[in-house]
């Protein structure tokens, strides 16, 4: 198609031809299309190339590639600023003036003939015009005229002046010429062309003018002329080539590939350059992918050409751009063999892909061949090696290869610059980066938008954002417009500081500017709304995709993860569809991604689709959603989803099964996975996968399922399957569990034998402690010396577990032996290796070595660790060292350790078990300011103490903080409260507390029950104690002996003895034989009932048994004759005794003595004395003759009973107190307590005036004793009163408990004597046997009471003829005042001391009358209460210490 009236919608009617001559008509017609053309193509360029000053480096320039050369480089194609002729018309040889007709246009010449004057220049002929050597300098005459143009003059103009003749070919030099500077003005020149009749359209210059519209990026402008071209014209390479070369440039390669065909449809060859264009329009369509620069090549030699050397560096700068270096090395080597001669674009190429690579040694060494190949490095390649030094952080390198540079005369320009500040910037070297980027400005190189872009994406990527932002800030205010890399950059930059609203901004900002966002802008917002808000991250999604992106794999997961937690399944869908359509991805593929993002029903979908559409059954995907489904308890969406691969998935039943069994262990479902298992057996499935018969196995062995877990292993041998490494461990493990280590020894031999390397250092671990646990420690020894020969270093773990061996035996020298070997050959110990030698220590009961070893490890540099401290401190609170458990405490509090909870439990718990009531309550108060909250061990152990020490009160106390803290009362909490309730006294409550704790559930001990029991016998409630001996003989309890003892206590105390002989034969039928100690018991009870002589028939039974008789049994019928005051028989039954071959011991004479010390005259007290001084026994005659050599005999004779058991010595002494305070030899009596104190019989704080604490406990003491260590500890307290030191606290506690001593109370016994004295001291209402005294009333008393002027003890001058104590009633009280006593507390109750001592000193008649009044006073004043309607308070809710039964009264 002819171009007769332009190539564009040019709005002009077309010029007749006999007007072509009209100039004016012409440059009319011309002007219009220039208006035309230049509106619609500044719209265009407007819209495509945004306005910014764009970095231009010419690398093709001699003069800036080769600056160091001194020889002029002669280039045709350097421009020239001036014609070296005349600008009017030239001169032209064999040209003659001479008068010319109007002709018509020579088409060959392209020039018009005009008539100027009758004498013009003659025109050249053609071939004369062919053979001029000018035309260089006619074309760059036309080109300085058309470019010097201003805006408003036309091409036209100058053409039409026809000052030089042009060809053809000329013209073509002159649009691409004038195209260099100013594409629109070589268009017009192309449209003046085509507006002229002697000009005819040819194939170069269409080749020329695509060529120069591509180069301007001018796409449309060059389709339209090339759809418009004449059909012989488009028919040749050039022009197919040049508008190859205009899709080439903005990477279509598809358009590119489509004239590639046209080509070969018209039947137009192509060239080797339509390949090298095609190649280069690959490249820069899109990333490079495998084997596709090999297989571009290949392409070209199979249409029968041979690659050039544009051929090859276009590859091999593909490879360099994409860092492929395969690729590059198979290029490179291809052209070797091909014999093509590399220049120097492809040393500079492949130098580049080593620099991308990171291959600093090779591509310095081409450096180096470069130059010995005969080519001199250009600024390409100096660059080139500049970036592979920057990329790898070479500054050294870096800093001497630009000075180098300068020297040769390489000035650092823009890209220099930019590569150094990019390795800065990488290295995170900022200050240097902004150093280099002021010194390029102030060198007067401005930073382009490249520069800007490298420095955003520093800072960005060093978390420096504050600063990547003034950077792009800067970059705008020097009019440099950003990219769309350089607001990809900064995006990543916020994205990485968390900085979501600010990266949205940006994001915002870069749409706003015309930039539309690519792949990396998309992605890198996508995640950051993906962090907070899904909606915004959802639409962002939709522009995406509508943009032509499609996010990655790690994408699509987290976008999925975050739309199902948001339950928006819908959206869900269309991402699924998405993946599917758009990118076209496997089903598989789409599982795995819906799996990771958790969407495991969207998986169940997918798997069953992919199934239907032919694609292979994957098991690791199918796995993970069974897993999923069996860990949330789905079981019925895993068994459809099973069923439905069974009946589609072919072949599938087999792994089908596998998968139930596995997802079945991995919902801990073990018996229904053996049941699985158990029906493929039946059917003889041998098929089954190694996996889940490790899944089988492990899962046994966690259970504890061996025989099940062998039962496996053994169908794996029958049926072939390979035992794995895994599962020989599981068996080796599994016989450690058992006690079999030699078996397991074995199975890991046979592993090794197998080829499987056995290196999980946890069976070996299993094996030694294993050996340990056996008792054979040389094997244990054995599997460490084995590694040791295996392995250069043995892992800690097996020296720390024979280390542990070692302590669980106390063998402390053998792990002390493994922690010097781990010392000297590696590895270093640990906190555990450590605390393996301590725990060797603790367990030999070393503990005093243990400060020796801990200096010792200090001293080689170990830091004693916590865990250490605390273990010794379990080691002494342990063995009860309070002290040494306070010293270890306190040293970690200083040291910085904070203590633990498992710390203060031990603390607590000891401080408890050892009664230290302050400490323990401050510990607690401790632990609570600290922020720790007492958990139930700890207020169990609150409950016990206070239990032990009758605190009842604080007892019930913590027993609601229990309740309130919402602890629900275990065992022991019940235990201790019954236990409490029986010491105080109220077994009712300890029975409904009982019956609360089987309501829950739980067990009562066997000591509950014998502390019930014991309680009802002490309140006389024997048919509740029956009721609950019967229950527990009922219910199966395996009873012993102790609780048919206890029974027979309480009948005795009750005088039920016939019910003791029944409960005698009760215990045979039971099965429990009667032993010694059961037959005496019987005997006491009937020695308690007044029935010696039954007593003594069950002597006589035990003698006709043959049963071998010791002195309990003796003693017990001597103690019965002796309690009913049978004195004589009880002596010659001792004569029996002795005469039948038995010596009598320490029982014997605790028994005469305890009856001698309450005989009522001195003649029988001698009379049973002289008994046993016959017997070679005379200590306590001459304790009543006051004689001196007692001192040392009753010493030694402390001596010998001291390591008795049965309390040997504490009985004998309070038997021997007891005489001598009963027959008024107190002095005696207070020097023989003060050895039993020293000699430990006594407890040291028996009283504890010296430790201001004023207290004393005569618990375990004799009434006798008692009553000298009540004057002891009184006069202690009179001396302290009077010197005014130790203070005393406000209120003074003496303990007495409520048990009795041989049928003595020592609670009322002290209380009579105290009573007695006037003492202020008066019992306490929370607490039995507890009697309370304030302070001051109580120095007041003894500073001027006149019981208290003489408190010191005397011996009597002679021996009394009466005993001056005697025994009523269980009160051990004075002889003179039992008249009194029982007047007074028969006919007036318990009295307050005062009055009782008042009245007890008063004659028989004056108390008489004082009683009688009293009472005739009390009835007066309840007669006239009721008179008057007044009714009386209960008294006793003021009074401290004075309990309500005394009121009743």
């Amino acid at each position: 198609m002819a171009l007769t009236s332009g190539i564009l919608t040019f709005a002009v009617p077309s010029i007749p031809l006999n007007s072509i001559n009209d100039s004016p008509k012409v440059r009319k017609t011309l002007n219009s299309s220039h208006i035309s053309c230049s509106t619609s193509v500044s719209n265009e360029q407007q819209q495509e190339t945004p306005p910014s000053r764009k970095f231009s480096y010419s690398r093709a320039s001699p003069s800036i590639r080769y600056p160091n050369l001194k020889e002029p480089i002669n280039n045709p194609k350097i421009k020239q600023t001036q014609m070296p002729i005349s600008l009017q018309n030239p001169k032209i040889d064999g040209l003659e003036e001479e008068s010319l007709k109007l002709e018509p246009q020579d088409k060959e010449t392209g020039e018009t003939l005009e008539f100027s004057s009758r004498r013009v220049a003659k025109k050249m002929t053609k071939l004369a015009l062919k053979r001029a050597k000018d035309w260089r300098e006619r074309v760059q005459f036309l080109t300085d005229r058309i470019l010097g143009l201003k805006a408003n003059e036309f091409v036209a103009d100058v053409l039409d002046d026809r000052k030089v003749q042009m060809t053809p070919t000329d013209f073509c030099f002159l649009v691409k010429g004038v195209g260099k500077s100013n594409w629109q003005r070589a268009l017009e020149v192309y449209e003046w062309l085509n507006l002229r009749n002697w000009y005819s359209p040819n194939a170069r210059m269409l080749a020329t003018i695509l060529s120069v519209l591509g180069k301007a990026n001018q796409e449309s402008l060059a389709v339209e002329i090339f759809e418009r071209s004449e059909q012989g014209i488009d028919s040749t390479v050039q022009v197919y080539n040049a508008m190859m070369g205009v899709y080439a440039r903005t990477g279509q390669f598809v358009k590119v590939q489509e004239i590639l065909d046209m080509m070969k449809e018209r039947g137009c060859e192509p060239d080797l350059v339509s390949f090298n264009t095609l190649i280069n329009a690959r490249f820069r369509s899109t990333k490079m992918e495998p084997n596709v620069a090999l297989d571009l090549l290949n392409e070209v030699k199979r249409s029968g050409l041979q690659p050039d050397i544009i051929t090859y560096n276009t590859l091999l700068s593909a490879c360099s751009r994409d860092s492929n270096l395969q690729e590059a090395v198979k290029v490179y080597k291809d052209m070797e063999k091909n014999k093509c001669q590399p220049d120097i674009w492809t040393y500079n190429a492949m130098l580049s892909v080593y620099g991308r690579c990171g291959l600093v040694n090779e591509a310095e060494s081409l450096f180096f061949d470069i130059k010995s190949k005969g080519f001199d490095p250009d600024a390409v390649t100096y660059n080139s090696l500049l970036y592979a030094f920057a990329k790898d952080g070479h500054v050294d390198k870096v800093e001497k290869l630009s000075d180098e540079m300068v020297k040769l005369g390489f000035g650092e320009d823009e890209m220099t610059y930019n590569t150094v500040i990019h390795m800065y910037g990488k290295l995170g070297q900022h200050d240097l980066a902004f150093k280099l980027y002021k010194d390029m400005k102030s060198r007067g190189c401005d930073p382009d938008v490249v520069t800007y872009t490298v420095l955003v994406d520093s800072l960005g990527k060093a978390n420096k954002i504050a600063e990547a932002a003034n950077v792009m800030s800067e970059m705008m205010d020097v009019g440099i417009k950003p990219t769309l890399r350089t607001y990809s950059a900064l995006i990543c930059g916020y994205g990485k500081a968390g900085k979501g609203l600010e990266a949205e901004e940006t994001f915002n900002c870069m749409v706003k500017s015309g930039i539309k966002p690519d792949f990396l802008a998309y992605s890198v917002m996508l995640d950051i709304y993906l962090r907070f808000d899904v909606h915004k991250a959802m639409v962002l999604y939709n522009s995406m995709v509508r943009d032509g992106f499609t996010p990655d794999l790690t994408l699509y997961q987290m976008l999925i993860q975050a739309l199902n937690h948001e339950n928006k399944e819908d959206d869900i869908e269309k991402i699924i569809n998405d993946m599917q359509k758009l990118c076209n991805l496997d089903p598989q593929v789409i599982v795995c991604s819906l799996i990771k993002s958790g969407c495991y029903d969207h998986a169940a979908k997918m798997v069953e689709l992919s199934v239907l559409e032919g694609y292979d059954l994957d098991h690791e995907n199918l796995l993970s959603i069974l897993s999923s489904y069996g860990s949330s308890g789905r079981h019925s969406e895993a068994l459809a989803l099973l069923d439905f691969l069974k009946q589609h998935a072919h072949g599938s039943h087999g792994f089908v099964t596998e998968a139930l069994i596995m997802i079945l262990c991995e919902s801990n479902e073990l018996d229904a996975a053996l049941d699985e298992y158990k029906k493929i057996r039946r059917v003889n499935f041998v098929n089954g996968s190694s996996l889940m018969y490790e899944s089988l196995i492990k899962k046994c062995e966690e259970g504890g399922l061996f025989h099940e877990a062998f039962q496996v292993v053994s169908d794996m041998m029958f049926n072939g399957v390979p035992i794995s490494k895994l599962i020989y461990i599981n068996i080796a493990s599994m016989y450690c569990k058992i006690g079999f280590p030699e078996t397991a020894h074995d199975i890991i031999n046979r592993a090794e034998l197998n080829g499987l390397s056995i290196d999980e250092i946890s069976v070996y671990v299993d094996l030694i402690e294993s050996y340990g646990n056996s008792n054979l420690l040389e094997k244990a020894e054995g599997v460490v010396g084995n590694l040791r020969s295996k392995l250069p270093v043995v892992d800690r773990k097996a020296w720390n577990a024979l280390i542990q061996t070692y302590a669980s035996k106390g063998q402390y020298e053998k792990a002390r032996a493994a922690f010097n070997t781990m010392m000297r050959d590696g590895p270093t110990p640990t906190i555990e290796s450590v605390n393996g030698l301590m725990q060797a220590l603790i367990i030999d009961g070393r503990l005093n070595e243990l400060y020796v070893v801990v200096q010792e490890l200090q001293d080689m540099g170990f830091k004693i660790s916590k865990s250490t401290i605390v273990l010794m401190l379990d080691a002494f609170a342990q063995n009860g060292d309070v002290f040494e458990v306070k010293k270890i405490y306190n040293g970690m509090k200083a040291s910085g350790y904070f203590p633990t909870m498992h710390l203060y439990r031990t603390m607590i718990g000891l401080l408890c078990k050892v009664r230290h009531v302050r400490d323990a309550e401050v510990m607690v108060d401790e632990m609570l300011e600290v922020g720790f909250k007492p958990d139930l061990f700890i207020y169990n152990s609150l409950l016990k103490l206070y239990t032990k020490i009758e605190d009842y009160r604080k007892t019930v106390e913590v027993y609601h903080k229990i309740k309130e803290h919402g602890y629900k009362p275990d065992e022991d909490t019940y235990n201790t409260l019954i236990v409490m309730y029986c010491r105080d006294h109220k077994p009712e409550d300890g029975m409904l507390l009982m019956q609360e704790m089987v309501k829950e559930g739980l067990d009562a001990k066997l000591t509950t029950y014998k502390s019930l029991i014991a309680a009802f016998g002490k309140q006389q409630m024997v048919e509740k104690a029956e009721e609950i001996f019967e229950k527990m003989r009922r219910e199966g309890y395996s009873l012993d002996r102790s609780f048919y003892h206890l029974m027979m206590k309480t009948y005795r105390t009750m005088g039920h003895h016939s019910k003791c002989e029944d409960l005698l034969k009760l215990m045979k039928e039971d099965g429990i034989e009667p032993n010694v100690a059961t037959m005496h018991l019987l005997m006491i009870s009937y020695g308690s009932s007044g029935n010696p002589l039954e007593a003594e028939k069950v002597l006589d039974n035990l003698k006709s048994k043959g049963e071998e008789l010791s002195t309990l049994t003796y003693s017990s019928v001597l103690d019965s004759y002796f309690k009913n005051w049978d004195y004589n028989t009880g002596i010659r039954k001792f004569v029996e005794m002795r005469n039948g071959g038995l010596e009598p011991d320490h029982r014997i004479w605790t028994t005469f003595v305890r009856a001698a010390s309450l005989c009522k005259t001195t003649r029988e007290a001698m009379m049973i004395l002289n008994a046993v001084k016959d017997a070679g026994f005379d200590l306590p005659i001459k304790l009543l003759q006051n004689s001196e050599s007692t001192v040392l005999e009753i010493d030694h004779v402390l001596e010998e009973l001291k390591p008795l058991e049965d309390n040997a010595a504490l009985n004998f002494v309070n038997a021997i107190e007891d005489l001598l305070w009963g027959f008024e030899l107190r002095a005696t009596a207070s020097w023989v307590f003060q050895l039993a104190v020293k000699k430990d019989i006594y407890r040291h704080d028996v009283f504890r005036v010296a430790d201001k604490d004023w207290g004393a406990d005569f618990r375990k003491l004799s009434a006798g004793a008692a009553l000298v260590g009540l004057t002891l500890w009184l006069d202690h307290m009179q001396d302290a009163s009077l010197e005014g030191s130790p203070v005393s606290p406000k209120s003074v506690v003496l303990i007495t408990g409520v048990s009795e001593y041989n049928g003595v109370s020592l609670n009322s016994t002290i209380k009579a004597y105290l009573w007695e004295m006037g003492s202020p001291f008066l019992p306490c209402k929370t607490r039995s046997g507890l009697l309370i005294a304030k302070a001051h009333s109580l120095r007041m008393w003894l500073k001027d009471s006149p019981f208290c002027l003489d408190l010191e003890l005397k011996n009597s001058v002679n021996l009394p003829e009466t005993n001056s104590m005697e025994l009523i009633e269980g009160c051990y009280i004075r002889s003179g005042i039992v008249p009194a006593f029982q007047d007074i507390t028969q006919r007036l109750g318990i009295v307050r001391p005062k009055k009782f001592a008042r009245l007890a000193l008063m004659s028989d008649e004056k108390r008489d009358k004082a009683i009688q009044a009293d009472i005739d006073g009390r009835k007066e004043k309840l007669e006239r209460m009721k008179r008057f309607g007044i009714t009386r308070k209960a008294s006793y809710q003021k009074r401290k210490f004075v309990r309500r039964e005394a009121v009743k009264r």
